[in-house]
């Protein structure tokens, strides 16, 4: 286990470490940083490589396993109802268990203001979202429902409900999307898939493995935007709160004090629910032996621990680290430097999300290595890195982003057809999983600090986005992969054939 562990933390440690030499190059050039300000992003640092160590180990020994097992256990009972009964509950529980979406649920005052719920409003209402749409998806397994006829419908169905709703809560609703397939959500329902898929006997069980995350993405999209339309809010404020000022040591400790005993909190009641749920599936199907159980909650202590100081980190460090340099590359140059940094912090920011490792792997597995983990990285750290370029791009112009995204989908939608099965899958569940808890506790705060000396009313607007171009980027740049996969496969197996016809015939004469 210490071996596995000490693995864990050193492949964390090549992922985080390329975007700490950059914020650190930034700070001794163009965006100096307070010395507070540096010391919590330091210790931020340190949190987020033993903490994606801890959590990528716990994913592996705790929600991968029961997720499948979950998966495989739901299809062998042939039971329509119940498959479709316990995926919306699923959907639900997780959702609701995603510490993303109540830092999203915080950000949109317009619609708590407007309910005595508040912001849990938002949240059932996405996690209701995400529900029918995970129903949706494992059916989807079940019947053999080829996947990119749904994602067009659905995301047709999205951009005509925008029609509906104010400009201002577009960003929000596409952002959504992103938001809510985080660290939790993500390997569980990754892995539900492949446990469904596991058990056909087709060749296309394999392609249909994937997928669930993706259409579990458009789920919050389209509930956030009935929302808009239910409220008709015709505007959104966001409050721009002063930076946590820190000028010594003391300062620093209980600051990230705070975070443990705030983040502990969140990330207990986000597991809770899913180990209530395995408890319960192992009493009713006895599929899990001791010695597996024991193995199970010892990984659902590594995911606690390890969720709990990755989300301090990056929200105690990283946070105000990401506000203060959008705010100071604002102020230079008319703030064209952004797109620069943006484009390079979005090339190594992936990589530093703990469910892009999780699925990285299954896709690796799933394969049985045609596809490996090196080459999703690559096609992932480019589609996020031209999204965050493009976003800092959009805070300068002003730019519409439907003007973006209809055609960014449209272009996604269409490779579909190109694109092998299983690479339509990866790449859509690709999307939700890139835009994870580094876009928002990081860029985003750094997009929030620069639109707040550029556009300072446009803030909802011009600065929420970016979650959702990096949602969008990896669903073309993945399928661009595909696409190339497919034609360097054609290309073996027609050397591989006319090398075998030269054999033929020399063995005729």
């Amino acid at each position: 286990m210490t071996k596995a562990l000490r693995d864990k933390i050193i492949e964390s440690l090549t992922s985080i470490i390329p975007i700490a030499l950059i914020i650190i190059i930034l700070s001794m050039t163009f965006t100096p940083l307070d010395t507070g300000t540096f010391v919590l992003f330091t210790v931020g640092v340190v949190l987020l490589i033993v903490g994606m160590g801890c959590f990528t180990l716990g994913a592996d020994m705790s929600m991968l396993v029961i997720g499948e097992k979950i998966g495989s256990t739901l299809t062998h009972s042939r039971k329509i109802w119940l498959i479709a009964l316990l995926s919306f509950v699923i959907g639900i529980i997780v959702t609701i268990a995603e510490p993303d979406l109540q830092i999203l649920a915080e950000q949109v005052p317009a619609v708590a203001e407007r309910t005595p719920l508040g912001n849990y409003l938002l949240i059932f209402t996405v996690a209701v979202g995400v529900g029918i749409f995970l129903l949706i998806a494992m059916l989807r397994i079940v019947f053999r429902i080829r996947l990119s006829l749904l994602l067009i419908l659905f995301y047709a169905a999205a951009f005509i409900l925008s029609i509906f709703v104010p400009k201002g809560f577009w960003a929000v609703s596409f952002d959504a999307g992103g938001v809510t397939t985080g660290p939790m959500t993500v390997p569980f329902i990754i892995s539900l898939g492949v446990g469904v898929a596991s058990i056909r006997s087709d060749k296309k069980g394999q392609d249909d493995s994937f997928g669930l995350v993706a259409l579990s993405s458009v789920g919050p999209i389209i509930a956030v935007l009935t929302l808009g339309v239910i409220f008709n809010i015709e505007s959104i404020e966001y409050p721009v709160n002063e930076l946590v000022s820190v000028t010594e040591t003391r300062g620093v400790f209980f600051e990230y004090l705070h975070g443990f005993g705030d983040y502990a909190l969140e990330v207990a009641i986000a597991i809770s629910p899913i180990l209530v749920f395995f408890l319960f599936f192992q009493l009713g199907t006895r599929s899990f032996r001791k010695k597996q159980i024991l193995r199970i909650i010892f990984g659902f202590l590594y995911t606690f621990v390890g969720l709990v100081m990755f989300l301090t980190g990056a929200n105690v460090g990283f946070m105000p680290v990401g506000r203060q340099i959008g705010k100071i590359l604002a102020e230079l140059w008319g703030g064209w430097l952004l797109i620069p940094v943006g484009l390079l912090i979005g090339y190594f920011v992936v990589a530093a999300e703990p469910a892009v490792h999780v699925l990285n792997k299954q896709v690796e597995r799933m394969s049985a290595g045609a596809i490996s983990s090196s080459a999703m990285k690559k096609g992932l750290c480019i589609g996020v890195c031209l999204a965050i370029g493009l976003a800092m791009t959009r805070i300068l112009t002003g730019i519409n982003i439907m003007w973006i995204l209809i055609p960014g989908y449209a272009v996604a939608l269409v490779l579909t057809f190109f694109t092998p099965p299983i690479f339509t899958g990866i790449a859509f569940d690709s999307g939700g999983v890139a835009s994870g808890a580094m876009v928002s506790s990081f860029v985003l705060p750094m997009a929030i600090g620069a639109c707040n000396v550029l556009a300072p009313a446009a803030i909802m607007t011009q600065a929420f986005g970016c979650v959702a171009f990096v949602a969008l980027a990896p669903l073309i740049s993945i399928q661009v992969l595909g696409i190339r996969y497919k034609r360097k496969t054609s290309k073996i197996k027609r050397t591989f054939l006319s090398v075998e016809e030269k054999i033929l015939e020399y063995e005729v004469d």
